[in-house]
């Protein structure tokens, strides 16, 4: 068994880890943090939890027993990562959930997160945690980086393109979230009357989870204009990518390039007709699909923001790491509907 901690675990994406690893045969969770609600039951804040972690309190994040855990997930605000990191031992193996880790560039991570990097030495330690491009860096690390949900959903679409060298000129990203990518606490932007029946855009040309596509695939940051909008769903992101090819393809060829890299991925499936955000929901699962006319191509990506976009990728990492089969604990069906 393998003995985690979970510091931040009163999030969405905290909980979504403890209700994850709840089904994980190989895994215990020993301690859960929460600045707000120290020193209460989890399944108090949580009801949908009773009966599964009855005998376990939220402790402040100051007071993780790193010396008794094997593996320590951070589901902490941004900022919060990168301060306490250096103060773990070494053998205990991190999984990061922020964005701390996740810029090479401490310029470029200070620009767009609007503070500057701790400690740029401790993050060269990570490896970017996106198995599909990475899995044998993460194979052999010990402190992951776990993408950003909007990353993840764009840099599968446009990765089998861009480094078999297809896209001619910029793509153009249209990407849309659930009001749950924004967190457990409201704000003006993102509280239900507010969303519920409306559609806008946020953080036009300056998205933190630019610089990390960009940094993945290496194209150009002003190759790709990429705008998000906030969506009046709870789960999921619905991603399109607009592009010029060098040469004009046909479906299937575009279906075959896509084959070829993802064929044998276990979370990633190829869709013949659009994709839809209602089948991937409470999935580790990202559907892709495309359009194609000509030059002309159009990719989709949909993905569940708390499990692909976050939790369930980080547990995806884990598995990885720990030499478990990579399914483990996620080999559930989308829920629906």
């Amino acid at each position: 068994m393998v003995k985690v901690g979970i510091a931040g675990g009163s999030g969405y994406g905290g909980t979504e880890l403890i209700h994850i690893l709840l089904r994980h045969p190989h895994v215990d969770i020993a301690w859960v943090s929460s600045q707000q609600h120290v020193g209460k039951a989890v399944a108090e804040l949580y009801p949908h939890l009773r009966g599964f972690l009855d005998h376990l309190k939220f402790s402040a994040v100051q007071d993780v027993p790193a010396s008794s855990l094997d593996l320590l997930f951070l589901a902490l605000p941004h900022g919060h990562a990168m301060k306490m990191v250096p103060g773990l031992p070494d053998r205990l193996a991190v999984i990061d959930l922020s964005g701390d880790f996740r810029i090479s560039d401490p310029a470029v991570f200070e620009e767009y997160y609007g503070i500057p990097l701790e400690d740029p030495e401790v993050q060269k330690r990570f490896v970017y945690g996106l198995p599909e491009i990475n899995r044998e860096d993460v194979r052999r690390a010990r402190y992951v980086s776990n993408p950003g949900c909007f990353a993840t959903a764009t840099i599968l679409a446009l990765y089998p393109l861009v480094k078999g060298g297809w896209v001619e000129g910029p793509v153009f990203v249209d990407t849309k979230t659930g009001s749950s990518g924004a967190g457990n606490s409201p704000t003006a932007g993102t509280h239900h009357p507010r969303r519920t029946n409306s559609l806008f855009p946020y953080k036009p040309f300056r998205h933190q989870h630019l610089p990390e596509i960009v940094q993945a695939l290496g194209h150009p940051a002003n190759r790709v204009v990429f705008q998000t909008y906030s969506a009046p769903f709870v789960r999921g992101i619905f991603a399109s990518h607009y592009m010029t090819l060098r040469r004009p393809a046909s479906p299937e060829e575009v279906r075959g390039l896509f084959m070829d890299h993802y064929g044998s991925e276990p979370f990633i499936r190829w869709v013949a007709d659009k994709p839809d955000v209602n089948y991937v929901r409470h999935s580790n699962f990202t559907d892709i699909g495309a359009a194609v006319d000509g030059t002309y191509l159009i990719v989709w990506s949909v993905l569940d923001n708390l499990q692909k976009g976050a939790a369930g990728q980080a547990v995806q990492n884990m598995n990885i790491m720990c030499g478990f089969p990579e399914g483990t604990g996620l080999n559930l069906a989308p829920v629906h509907p």
